[in-house]
Protein backbone atom coordinates (compact mmCIF):
# COMPACT_ATOMS: atom_id res chain seq x y z
CA UNK A 1 0.00 0.00 0.00
CA UNK A 2 1.35 3.16 -1.13
CA UNK A 3 2.36 5.66 1.99
CA UNK A 4 0.47 8.64 2.27
CA UNK A 5 1.00 11.87 1.02
CA UNK A 6 1.56 13.41 4.53
CA UNK A 7 4.67 10.54 4.75
CA UNK A 8 6.08 11.64 1.71
CA UNK A 9 5.57 15.56 2.52
CA UNK A 10 7.73 14.58 5.41
CA UNK A 11 10.02 12.38 3.47
CA UNK A 12 10.63 15.37 0.72
CA UNK A 13 11.33 17.70 3.63
CA UNK A 14 14.03 15.90 5.13
CA UNK A 15 15.58 15.60 1.77
CA UNK A 16 15.48 19.16 0.93
CA UNK A 17 16.88 20.11 4.68
CA UNK A 18 19.63 17.12 3.62
CA UNK A 19 20.32 19.30 0.72
CA UNK A 20 20.52 22.84 2.52
CA UNK A 21 22.70 21.68 5.22
CA UNK A 22 25.12 19.88 2.97
CA UNK A 23 25.05 23.23 0.79
CA UNK A 24 25.59 25.00 4.09
CA UNK A 25 28.48 23.09 5.24
CA UNK A 26 30.02 23.51 1.45
CA UNK A 27 29.96 26.80 1.58
CA UNK A 28 31.31 27.70 5.13
CA UNK A 29 33.97 25.04 3.91
CA UNK A 30 34.73 27.46 1.14
CA UNK A 31 34.57 30.50 3.38
CA UNK A 32 37.05 29.21 5.97
CA UNK A 33 39.34 28.04 3.23
CA UNK A 34 39.18 31.70 1.82
CA UNK A 35 39.76 33.17 4.55
CA UNK A 36 43.02 30.89 5.77
CA UNK A 37 44.70 31.25 2.29
CA UNK A 38 47.55 33.57 2.64
CA UNK A 39 46.49 36.74 0.82
CA UNK A 40 49.77 37.71 -0.45
CA UNK A 41 47.93 41.69 -0.40
CA UNK A 42 50.99 42.85 1.41
CA UNK A 43 54.80 41.73 2.44
CA UNK A 44 55.56 38.48 0.13
CA UNK A 45 53.21 39.60 -2.93
CA UNK A 46 54.74 36.89 -5.26
CA UNK A 47 52.16 34.71 -4.20
CA UNK A 48 49.70 36.73 -6.08
CA UNK A 49 51.52 36.68 -9.44
CA UNK A 50 49.87 33.02 -10.77
CA UNK A 51 46.19 34.74 -10.08
CA UNK A 52 46.66 37.77 -11.74
CA UNK A 53 47.18 36.87 -15.54
CA UNK A 54 43.67 35.44 -15.93
CA UNK A 55 42.05 38.97 -15.27
CA UNK A 56 44.46 39.95 -18.18
CA UNK A 57 42.24 41.60 -21.18
CA UNK A 58 44.54 41.28 -23.79
CA UNK A 59 46.87 39.68 -26.06
CA UNK A 60 50.33 38.95 -25.38
CA UNK A 61 52.77 38.64 -28.13
CA UNK A 62 55.45 37.85 -25.17
CA UNK A 63 54.97 35.50 -22.37
CA UNK A 64 58.37 35.22 -20.00
CA UNK A 65 58.67 32.70 -17.53
CA UNK A 66 60.72 31.81 -14.24
CA UNK A 67 61.34 32.93 -10.86
CA UNK A 68 62.75 36.30 -9.27
CA UNK A 69 65.22 36.87 -12.34
CA UNK A 70 62.06 36.96 -14.43
CA UNK A 71 59.95 39.10 -12.65
CA UNK A 72 62.30 41.62 -11.11
CA UNK A 73 64.43 42.04 -13.76
CA UNK A 74 61.90 42.99 -16.59
CA UNK A 75 59.00 45.49 -16.68
CA UNK A 76 56.50 44.88 -19.27
CA UNK A 77 54.74 48.23 -19.24
CA UNK A 78 58.50 50.33 -20.18
CA UNK A 79 58.35 47.18 -23.47
CA UNK A 80 54.99 48.70 -23.92
CA UNK A 81 55.64 52.13 -24.05
CA UNK A 82 58.91 52.19 -26.03
CA UNK A 83 57.85 49.81 -28.22
CA UNK A 84 53.81 49.14 -28.55
CA UNK A 85 54.98 45.31 -27.02
CA UNK A 86 52.60 43.41 -25.28
CA UNK A 87 54.28 41.30 -22.98
CA UNK A 88 53.16 39.46 -19.69
CA UNK A 89 55.51 37.43 -17.06
CA UNK A 90 54.38 34.13 -15.64
CA UNK A 91 56.75 34.05 -12.78
CA UNK A 92 57.10 33.32 -9.21
CA UNK A 93 59.31 32.86 -6.17
CA UNK A 94 61.77 30.09 -6.82
CA UNK A 95 59.62 28.98 -10.02
CA UNK A 96 60.95 25.54 -11.10
CA UNK A 97 61.15 24.49 -14.48
CA UNK A 98 58.53 21.70 -14.03
CA UNK A 99 56.12 24.61 -12.89
CA UNK A 100 57.17 27.06 -16.18
CA UNK A 101 56.13 24.34 -18.47
CA UNK A 102 52.75 23.59 -16.88
CA UNK A 103 52.28 27.09 -16.40
CA UNK A 104 52.74 27.41 -20.29
CA UNK A 105 50.29 24.53 -20.91
CA UNK A 106 48.24 26.96 -18.97
CA UNK A 107 48.59 29.75 -21.27
CA UNK A 108 48.11 27.77 -24.59
CA UNK A 109 44.61 27.00 -23.04
CA UNK A 110 43.29 30.76 -24.07
CA UNK A 111 46.09 32.14 -25.79
CA UNK A 112 49.29 31.91 -28.32
CA UNK A 113 51.89 33.85 -28.08
CA UNK A 114 54.89 34.64 -30.25
CA UNK A 115 57.53 34.54 -28.29
CA UNK A 116 58.63 32.23 -25.16
CA UNK A 117 61.17 33.72 -23.11
CA UNK A 118 62.27 31.22 -20.08
CA UNK A 119 64.91 32.24 -17.38
CA UNK A 120 67.41 29.57 -17.05
CA UNK A 121 68.08 30.47 -13.52
CA UNK A 122 66.17 27.70 -11.82
CA UNK A 123 67.55 24.91 -14.25
CA UNK A 124 69.80 24.65 -10.84
CA UNK A 125 67.08 22.48 -9.18
CA UNK A 126 66.19 19.29 -10.65
CA UNK A 127 63.00 19.21 -8.36
CA UNK A 128 60.71 21.26 -5.91
CA UNK A 129 62.41 21.80 -2.93
CA UNK A 130 59.89 24.05 -0.74
CA UNK A 131 56.56 23.62 -0.27
CA UNK A 132 55.99 27.02 0.48
CA UNK A 133 57.08 27.80 -2.90
CA UNK A 134 55.17 25.43 -4.60
CA UNK A 135 51.81 27.28 -2.44
CA UNK A 136 52.90 30.54 -3.85
CA UNK A 137 53.07 29.19 -7.56
CA UNK A 138 50.24 26.43 -7.63
CA UNK A 139 47.73 27.65 -5.29
CA UNK A 140 46.91 30.60 -7.84
CA UNK A 141 46.32 28.60 -10.81
CA UNK A 142 42.95 27.52 -12.20
CA UNK A 143 41.70 24.00 -11.94
CA UNK A 144 42.59 22.14 -14.98
CA UNK A 145 44.60 18.89 -16.02
CA UNK A 146 47.44 21.59 -16.26
CA UNK A 147 46.87 22.27 -12.59
CA UNK A 148 46.77 18.96 -11.43
CA UNK A 149 49.97 17.64 -13.31
CA UNK A 150 51.82 20.15 -11.96
CA UNK A 151 50.58 20.03 -8.33
CA UNK A 152 51.87 16.23 -8.88
CA UNK A 153 55.17 17.03 -10.33
CA UNK A 154 56.08 19.41 -7.48
CA UNK A 155 54.70 17.94 -4.53
CA UNK A 156 57.36 17.63 -1.80
CA UNK A 157 57.39 14.01 0.36
CA UNK A 158 55.47 16.00 3.00
CA UNK A 159 52.87 17.41 0.62
CA UNK A 160 49.57 15.78 -0.05
CA UNK A 161 47.12 16.15 -2.97
CA UNK A 162 44.31 16.37 -0.83
CA UNK A 163 45.33 19.59 0.71
CA UNK A 164 45.60 21.55 -2.41
CA UNK A 165 42.31 20.42 -3.09
CA UNK A 166 41.02 21.42 0.45
CA UNK A 167 44.04 24.23 1.70
CA UNK A 168 42.14 24.18 5.04
CA UNK A 169 44.51 20.89 5.49
CA UNK A 170 47.56 23.29 5.22
CA UNK A 171 46.34 26.93 6.21
CA UNK A 172 44.24 25.11 9.27
CA UNK A 173 47.01 26.51 11.77
CA UNK A 174 46.55 30.30 10.81
CA UNK A 175 43.65 31.34 13.49
CA UNK A 176 46.60 33.19 15.12
CA UNK A 177 47.81 35.05 12.18
CA UNK A 178 44.90 36.28 10.54
CA UNK A 179 44.58 40.12 10.11
CA UNK A 180 42.22 42.65 8.83
CA UNK A 181 43.47 42.06 4.92
CA UNK A 182 42.73 38.22 5.74
CA UNK A 183 39.33 39.59 5.92
CA UNK A 184 39.30 42.41 3.33
CA UNK A 185 40.48 40.16 0.80
CA UNK A 186 38.37 36.89 1.00
CA UNK A 187 36.70 37.54 -1.80
CA UNK A 188 38.71 39.58 -4.43
CA UNK A 189 42.10 40.39 -4.10
CA UNK A 190 44.10 43.50 -5.73
CA UNK A 191 46.51 43.39 -8.35
CA UNK A 192 50.11 43.48 -6.73
CA UNK A 193 52.25 43.54 -9.56
CA UNK A 194 52.59 45.20 -13.15
CA UNK A 195 51.63 42.65 -15.78
CA UNK A 196 53.75 40.10 -13.66
CA UNK A 197 56.49 42.57 -13.33
CA UNK A 198 57.42 43.07 -8.85
CA UNK A 199 58.38 46.87 -8.50
CA UNK A 200 61.06 48.21 -6.30
CA UNK A 201 61.85 51.56 -6.39
CA UNK A 202 64.59 51.63 -4.03
CA UNK A 203 67.95 51.41 -4.27
CA UNK A 204 70.46 49.46 -2.65
CA UNK A 205 74.26 50.06 -4.15
CA UNK A 206 76.40 46.38 -4.75
CA UNK A 207 78.86 45.56 -2.16
CA UNK A 208 81.40 42.73 -3.19
CA UNK A 209 79.79 39.53 -3.72
CA UNK A 210 80.79 36.61 -1.42
CA UNK A 211 82.34 33.74 -3.83
CA UNK A 212 80.40 31.35 -5.01
CA UNK A 213 81.65 27.89 -3.48
CA UNK A 214 82.67 25.05 -5.85
CA UNK A 215 80.47 22.10 -6.93
CA UNK A 216 81.22 18.84 -7.26
CA UNK A 217 78.56 18.41 -10.38
CA UNK A 218 77.92 21.68 -12.40
CA UNK A 219 75.72 19.36 -14.33
CA UNK A 220 72.06 19.96 -14.48
CA UNK A 221 69.47 17.26 -13.42
CA UNK A 222 67.61 14.90 -15.77
CA UNK A 223 64.44 16.28 -14.60
CA UNK A 224 64.86 19.85 -14.99
CA UNK A 225 66.31 19.06 -18.53
CA UNK A 226 63.76 17.10 -19.29
CA UNK A 227 61.21 19.87 -18.76
CA UNK A 228 63.85 22.08 -20.87
CA UNK A 229 62.61 19.72 -23.25
CA UNK A 230 59.15 19.58 -22.83
CA UNK A 231 59.08 23.38 -22.97
CA UNK A 232 61.10 23.47 -26.04
CA UNK A 233 59.22 21.01 -27.84
CA UNK A 234 55.64 21.99 -26.98
CA UNK A 235 57.09 25.82 -28.09
CA UNK A 236 58.07 24.07 -31.91
CA UNK A 237 54.52 22.19 -31.96
CA UNK A 238 52.74 25.77 -31.25
CA UNK A 239 54.97 28.05 -33.87
CA UNK A 240 56.36 29.76 -30.76
CA UNK A 241 59.89 31.26 -31.17
CA UNK A 242 61.66 30.54 -27.76
CA UNK A 243 64.55 32.61 -26.47
CA UNK A 244 66.44 31.33 -23.01
CA UNK A 245 67.16 34.20 -20.91
CA UNK A 246 69.53 34.91 -17.91
CA UNK A 247 69.04 38.22 -16.08
CA UNK A 248 71.82 40.44 -15.26
CA UNK A 249 73.11 39.59 -12.14
CA UNK A 250 76.12 38.10 -11.04
CA UNK A 251 74.82 36.15 -7.84
CA UNK A 252 73.99 32.01 -7.85
CA UNK A 253 75.34 30.99 -11.07
CA UNK A 254 78.73 29.50 -12.47
CA UNK A 255 80.12 29.95 -15.73
CA UNK A 256 79.94 25.74 -16.50
CA UNK A 257 76.01 26.34 -16.13
CA UNK A 258 76.67 28.97 -18.86
CA UNK A 259 78.35 26.48 -21.04
CA UNK A 260 75.38 24.17 -20.37
CA UNK A 261 73.05 26.24 -21.45
CA UNK A 262 75.24 27.12 -24.67
CA UNK A 263 75.57 24.15 -25.58
CA UNK A 264 71.92 22.85 -25.17
CA UNK A 265 71.04 26.19 -27.33
CA UNK A 266 73.43 25.14 -29.80
CA UNK A 267 72.04 21.85 -30.06
CA UNK A 268 68.96 23.03 -31.00
CA UNK A 269 69.06 25.97 -32.62
CA UNK A 270 67.81 28.12 -29.90
CA UNK A 271 68.32 32.03 -28.94
CA UNK A 272 70.19 32.39 -25.44
CA UNK A 273 71.09 35.09 -24.25
CA UNK A 274 72.65 36.21 -20.29
CA UNK A 275 72.67 39.47 -20.15
CA UNK A 276 75.29 39.50 -17.69
CA UNK A 277 77.64 40.23 -20.75
CA UNK A 278 75.75 43.19 -22.31
CA UNK A 279 75.93 45.48 -19.12
CA UNK A 280 77.53 48.38 -20.86
CA UNK A 281 75.10 48.23 -23.49
CA UNK A 282 72.45 48.03 -20.84
CA UNK A 283 74.18 50.55 -19.03
CA UNK A 284 73.41 49.09 -16.10
CA UNK A 285 75.12 50.36 -13.07
CA UNK A 286 74.97 48.21 -9.96
CA UNK A 287 75.03 51.34 -7.73
CA UNK A 288 72.02 52.48 -8.14
CA UNK A 289 70.21 49.29 -10.38
CA UNK A 290 69.46 47.12 -7.80
CA UNK A 291 67.90 47.52 -4.43
CA UNK A 292 69.56 44.43 -2.33
CA UNK A 293 72.97 44.67 -3.10
CA UNK A 294 73.73 43.37 -6.31
CA UNK A 295 70.93 40.21 -5.45
CA UNK A 296 67.93 41.87 -7.86
CA UNK A 297 66.79 44.47 -10.47
CA UNK A 298 65.02 47.63 -9.24
CA UNK A 299 62.67 49.91 -11.43
CA UNK A 300 65.85 51.78 -12.90
CA UNK A 301 67.93 48.81 -13.46
CA UNK A 302 64.55 46.88 -14.99
CA UNK A 303 63.68 49.73 -17.04
CA UNK A 304 67.05 49.96 -18.59
CA UNK A 305 66.89 46.00 -19.21
CA UNK A 306 63.52 46.27 -21.16
CA UNK A 307 64.57 48.93 -23.32
CA UNK A 308 67.33 46.79 -24.52
CA UNK A 309 65.53 43.99 -24.69
CA UNK A 310 62.01 45.39 -26.41
CA UNK A 311 64.77 46.89 -29.21
CA UNK A 312 66.15 43.48 -29.58
CA UNK A 313 62.37 42.00 -29.80
CA UNK A 314 61.10 44.04 -32.58
CA UNK A 315 64.38 43.94 -34.16
CA UNK A 316 64.12 39.90 -34.71
CA UNK A 317 60.70 38.96 -34.39
CA UNK A 318 57.16 40.01 -35.96
CA UNK A 319 55.57 41.92 -33.28
CA UNK A 320 52.52 44.24 -33.04
CA UNK A 321 52.59 47.93 -32.15
CA UNK A 322 50.05 47.24 -29.72
CA UNK A 323 49.80 51.32 -29.24
CA UNK A 324 47.97 51.33 -32.81
CA UNK A 325 45.34 48.81 -31.58
CA UNK A 326 42.90 51.14 -29.85
CA UNK A 327 41.08 48.29 -27.83
CA UNK A 328 44.40 46.89 -26.42
CA UNK A 329 46.05 50.72 -26.28
CA UNK A 330 43.69 51.59 -23.64
CA UNK A 331 43.77 48.63 -21.20
CA UNK A 332 47.33 49.41 -21.26
CA UNK A 333 46.73 53.21 -20.42
CA UNK A 334 45.22 51.92 -17.40
CA UNK A 335 48.04 49.67 -16.38
CA UNK A 336 50.15 52.76 -17.16
CA UNK A 337 48.46 54.78 -14.62
CA UNK A 338 48.99 52.08 -11.92
CA UNK A 339 52.33 52.04 -12.90
CA UNK A 340 53.10 55.74 -12.42
CA UNK A 341 50.55 55.79 -9.68
CA UNK A 342 52.66 52.58 -7.34
CA UNK A 343 56.67 54.06 -8.81
CA UNK A 344 55.14 57.87 -7.45
CA UNK A 345 54.22 56.02 -4.03
CA UNK A 346 57.32 54.23 -3.25
CA UNK A 347 59.43 57.07 -3.91
CA UNK A 348 57.74 59.67 -1.64
CA UNK A 349 57.61 56.65 0.85
CA UNK A 350 61.23 56.67 0.47
CA UNK A 351 61.40 60.50 0.66
CA UNK A 352 59.77 60.38 3.65
CA UNK A 353 60.74 57.75 5.92
CA UNK A 354 64.09 57.14 4.11
CA UNK A 355 63.14 53.29 3.54
CA UNK A 356 60.21 51.26 1.57
CA UNK A 357 57.81 50.75 4.94
CA UNK A 358 54.66 49.25 2.82
CA UNK A 359 56.16 46.89 0.32
CA UNK A 360 58.40 44.69 0.02
CA UNK A 361 59.08 41.18 2.47
CA UNK A 362 59.39 43.35 5.62
CA UNK A 363 56.09 44.75 5.20
CA UNK A 364 53.87 45.03 7.79
CA UNK A 365 50.35 42.95 7.26
CA UNK A 366 47.53 44.32 9.04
Amino acid sequence: MAGSPKEGSKTAKKIITALVLLALSFAILWFVQRLFMPKYQVGVIEGSFTEEYYKEKVPHDVIIFGDCDAYESYSPVKMYEEYGISAYIRGSGEQYINQSYYLLKDVLRTETPKVVVLSVHNLQHDVPRNEAYNRMTLDGMRWSKDKVDAINSSMTKDETFASYVFPILRYHDRWSELTKTDFKHVFSKDITSHNGYYMRCDVKPMGKLPPAKPLLNYRFGDNAMSYLDKIRVLCEENGIELILVRAPIDYGWYEKWDENVENYAAQYGLTYINFCNYKEEIGLDMSVDTYDAGVHLNIYGAEKLSTYFGQYLVDNYDLTDYREVPAVAAEYEKDIEFYNFMRDDQLREIEQYGELKSYGANAIEN
